[in-house]
């Protein structure tokens, strides 16, 4: 459960605080001259370490001028991060760091293989099975976990460049296994190369023979087909049958427009004819030759007649002779008309049955052109096959050339380089003596100085009053000696039921010895009290003994009888218990002397629902105890949820050993909803007299036989706790 501090009253003295500084500053620099010194001393006698760097540039180096034909630079991937971060993983792998320390001899060297010189530490060290005995490991094993120390490999950011680094006592062998890893890597990309190389060529072969049997028998059943099915190729690459239909539909339509033209000029020449009109509007008849001579004869006689018309009568020889004539030229160009009007429709009944020959052999083409069009398609699909499979046949074919090639040539680009040449390192990277030194120096007065100041805070040393803070004065609380005056004489008015209650209260609350009074050495011994009241430290070892999860306190006297609660409270906490106060006193008499202030959130605020339980409850400033004050809240609205109190006794009982529950002069109904299992009844008592008496007969008449009478009196201030301001 967090508790929240009453401290917020306090702020921290920084005067006071940094102050310690300077009264422990021997202590801090004394400890940082000792790690100082340590740490030159381990960086003086460790033993140098070289470092040499191999930068490798990833990337395509195919040249332009033996790139694949039909490829450009830009069909190759880009070399993104992921790329980089494989290559990093295949540079560090097992197989280039094996062929590397096999070339080198790194077995042989006591740096790779510890146990080729184990000095007296280490063996001592696996002789208890504080260290794992090298020998348990292959040698191999040993050399390859040596160089994954010695070894980092990383990306440069945003670059395509990688770094090997090594580490060696020996700044040449740093340089030769840099670089021999380097070349091991370049060539391990080589060989793969030359292994893909390989296996596309000895797969091709294979794949290229089978590939020119499967064309040459394609290409077979392709002619073979053509030739069953009779599918002979005309002109524009199409079939026989379909370019004659083709030239047939051509030749029906012209025919049949010749056919058209003949009836319609034999209709044209029929009607003049009947119509007894002229044939000149004709054309077949006006490009009749003989026609032409007799329309211009007919010309020529009507001209005549009409000059001799001028001159003769109509019954005039001549022009008689004229008039016959031009009758008879009538009758000619008639005559010619009909023999026009016959060659017409003889014209068109030839065109009529060539257009019904035609007819009937483009209807024959058609047949034969549907049959065709089916065997064509099961043609295509031979002939696309073929040529599938021919097209395949020529790239496998390429591609075996361009491989056999650079097989021949023993060309194989790797797409790495190394860009520069390994540098043999001249000073170690480790260890550096001066950097080391100073954050050694660094680190250990900062840390002392942060230690000296949490202690000096923590301590309390460095708390002063908060500005503005008012803190009430501690009213001390009279302890008088306790009456022993009071006999069952001086109250022989009360009633025989009085008598009896006291009785019972005297063998009910009687526990351990009675208080003893702070009288002057000259004063009399007080007697005992047949009340049977007993001191704080008896009631706390009371509360300790019986195991009760909570006690509630009466104090019939008032708030100067509350500070009973509190001083058992603080008495059972000394003893280790964690202990709660619930100041639940009108005037909050209990809680005030824990606080130093009546202004903190308490059980009002609870009840009232403006707080929860981390916020009510407080630390008490002079013991390990908590305290739940009064609060602030309204106390006509926290009472309304009074019913809510069972609810919280039960969760603070389960959070604390000891709840302690001040109720002030509360009666036998008041505290009802506070007892559960586990409860002690005690009544506070300062004097003896009706008042109390009264009280506790009436807690044993209402069900609380068992009440116990407490008294502070004669009770000393006990110490308070380190850091802390005295209560009274």
């Amino acid at each position: 459960m967090s508790v929240q501090s009453a401290a917020a009253d306090v702020d921290v003295d920084l005067r006071q605080l940094f102050a310690s500084l300077a009264r422990n500053w021997l202590r801090i620099v004394l400890v940082t001259l000792v790690v100082t010194g340590l740490a030159f001393a381990f960086a003086w006698l460790a033993t140098p370490q070289y470092k040499a760097v191999a930068k490798l540039e990833i990337g395509p180096r195919e040249s332009v001028f033996t790139r694949p034909a039909g490829t450009s630079n830009d069909d190759k991937p880009a070399t993104d991060g992921e790329a980089v971060a494989t290559e990093v993983q295949i540079i560090s792998s097992p197989d280039i760091l094996k062929k590397v320390a096999a070339d080198l001899n790194l077995e042989k060297l006591p740096e790779f293989d510890e146990a080729l010189k184990m000095s007296a530490l280490s063996r001592a060290l696996v002789l208890v099975g504080l260290k794992s005995d090298p020998f348990d490991i292959p040698p191999e094993e040993r050399v390859l976990n040596a160089m994954h120390d010695k070894l980092n490999v990383y990306g440069v950011e945003k670059s395509r460049v990688i770094a090997v680094e090594f580490s060696s006592r020996d700044p040449k062998l740093a340089a030769q296994v840099a670089d021999a890893i380097a070349q091991a890597y370049l060539a391990s990309k080589g060989n793969a190369k030359k292994e893909s190389n390989t296996a596309a060529t000895g797969f091709l072969g294979p794949e290229i023979t089978d590939l020119q049997n499967r064309v040459k028998e394609a290409e077979a059943k392709v002619a073979a087909y053509r030739a069953q099915s009779d599918l002979l190729m005309g002109g524009n690459n199409s079939v026989l049958a379909t370019q004659q239909l083709s030239e047939l539909s051509t030749e029906l339509s012209r025919v049949r427009a010749n056919r058209a033209a003949a009836e319609a000029t034999a209709d044209s020449v029929r009607k003049a004819l009947q119509s007894g009109g002229t044939l000149d509007s004709v054309p077949e008849v006006l490009s009749s030759e003989l026609i032409q001579r007799l329309l211009e004869r007919q010309v020529e006689l009507r001209a005549n007649i009409a000059d001799l018309s001028t001159t003769l009568l109509d019954n005039h020889p001549r022009i008689r002779a004229l008039k016959s004539q031009l009758a008879d030229l009538d009758g000619q160009i008639r005559n010619e008309g009909q023999k026009i009007l016959k060659g017409l429709a003889t014209q068109a009944q030839t065109a009529k049955a060539r257009e019904d020959q035609l007819v009937a052999e483009v209807n024959t083409l058609k047949a034969a052109s549907a049959r065709a069009g089916e065997q064509q398609v099961e043609l295509d699909a031979l002939q696309r096959d073929a040529n599938a499979q021919r097209q395949q046949l020529e790239s496998y074919m390429a591609s075996y050339r361009e491989a056999a090639s650079r097989a021949d040539r023993n060309y194989l680009p790797v797409d790495a380089r190394l860009l520069s040449k390994v540098q043999v390192p001249t000073e170690p990277y480790f260890p550096k003596i001066g950097p080391i030194t100073g954050a050694a120096a660094a680190a250990s007065l900062l840390l002392m100085t942060i230690g000296t100041l949490l202690k000096e805070l923590f301590s309390g040393r460095a708390m002063r009053p908060a500005a503005g803070a008012r803190f009430e004065p501690i009213e001390q609380v009279a302890m008088p000696v306790a009456r022993t005056e009071l006999t069952v004489a001086e109250r022989g008015d009360d009633d025989s039921d009085d008598s009896v209650a006291q009785d019972r209260i005297g063998q009910g609350a009687a526990f351990g010895a009675p208080a003893a009074g702070s009288a002057e050495a000259e004063a009399p011994e007080p007697r005992r009290s047949r009340l049977g009241e007993i001191d704080v430290e008896k009631a706390a070892e009371k509360l300790i003994a019986s195991g009760a999860a909570r006690v509630i306190f009466v104090s019939p006297e008032g708030d100067e009888a509350a500070a009973t609660a509190v001083l058992v409270a603080r008495e059972v906490s000394d003893a280790g218990l964690r202990v709660l106060l619930l100041d639940l006193t009108a005037s909050g008499a209990a809680s005030r002397p824990m606080l130093d202030s009546g202004l903190f959130p308490g059980i009002t605020n609870l009840l009232a629902s403006e707080a929860q339980f981390s916020d009510v409850i407080h630390a008490d400033l002079y013991s390990d105890a908590h305290v739940i004050p009064v609060g602030t809240a309204d106390p006509v609205r926290a009472m309304r949820a009074a019913d809510r109190l069972p609810i919280i006794m039960q969760s603070l009982t389960t959070a604390y050993d000891l709840v302690v529950v001040e109720c002030g002069p509360a009666d036998a109904q008041g505290i009802s909803r506070l007892v559960g299992d586990g409860t002690e009844v005690f009544l506070s008592m300062l004097e003896a007299d009706d008042q109390v008496t009264q009280a506790a007969v009436k807690l044993i008449e209402n069900g609380y036989p068992d009440v116990t009478l407490v008294t502070p009196v004669g009770q000393e201030p006990g110490n308070p706790l380190p850091g802390r301001r005295s209560a009274a």
